[in-house]
């Protein structure tokens, strides 16, 4: 833990200059605008992904939505369990923040305590774990997820807030604990979404509403005229 606790290797700090760097000669603007954005940006286009596929999929057959929302269910599931790994991992490694341990960075984001641990990145943990669980229900969404993770982890770079080294392994956490209890977690989910979805009222939720149609006439039992209507039987004993 030597290398993470006094810094990190040279090219984790060069990186962390290099990206940092483009803070000085960019507008006040724009990096208010990497602030909001990584703040508030993209989780917010996260969540929208998310509702998006969650209303694609339940138009699709009842297999492919109960699959597809049972991993909507897993992702921010596996997103919580993994920001708690990073608690005891964050304290084991003991990494202080880069700006506590070198001079001339521009710190954008204020609100990042100086107490607070730099190993692993929880945003970038979070976003990629939110990212590689959406590519469980859909692919090509996923991979706009995993895009809008890795934004993330370089937006962190560019605050001043992280090492390189830390998205590197927020991305790493995040992705491992989504793949590894998939399985167990998709075994368990899947028999309660199924169920909801054939619930009456909570079905709504995996699958859309399909309109009924229309019942079949059994040709093999007679057929009741209404009242007043003569049928051709009576007119030929007629």
């Amino acid at each position: 833990m030597a290398g993470l606790t006094s810094g990190g290797p040279n090219v984790d700090v060069s990186l962390l200059y290099d990206i940092n760097g483009l803070a000085r000669h960019a507008p006040a603007g724009v990096d208010r605008a990497v602030g909001l954005v990584s703040a508030y940006g993209i989780p917010l286009a996260l969540v929208l992904l998310f509702l998006w596929c969650w209303h694609g999929a339940r138009r699709q057959d009842e297999s492919t939505a109960v699959e597809s929302f049972a991993a909507l269910v897993w992702a921010p599931l596996a997103a919580a369990f993994a920001l708690l790994v990073n608690v005891p991992l964050r304290a084991f490694v003991g990494r202080p923040r880069p700006f506590l341990e070198h001079s001339g960075l521009d710190v954008l984001e204020p609100n990042s305590a100086p107490g607070d641990f730099s190993f692993v990145s929880g945003h970038a943990t979070l976003t990629m774990a939110l990212g590689v669980g959406l590519f469980i229900a859909n692919r090509k969404l996923g991979l706009v997820g995993i895009g809008l993770a890795l934004a993330e982890g370089v937006s962190r770079v560019y605050l001043g807030v992280h090492y390189p080294t830390d998205v590197i392994g927020g991305f790493a956490l995040g992705t491992a604990v989504v793949l590894v209890f998939a399985p167990l977690a998709m075994a368990l989910l899947t028999p309660v979404v199924r169920a909801v979805a054939r619930s009456p009222r909570a079905g709504r939720l995996v699958r859309a509403g399909q309109r009924a149609l229309p019942r079949p006439l059994d040709l093999a039992q007679p057929q009741t005229p209404p009242p007043g209507c003569r049928t051709h039987e009576s007119d030929l004993a007629a």
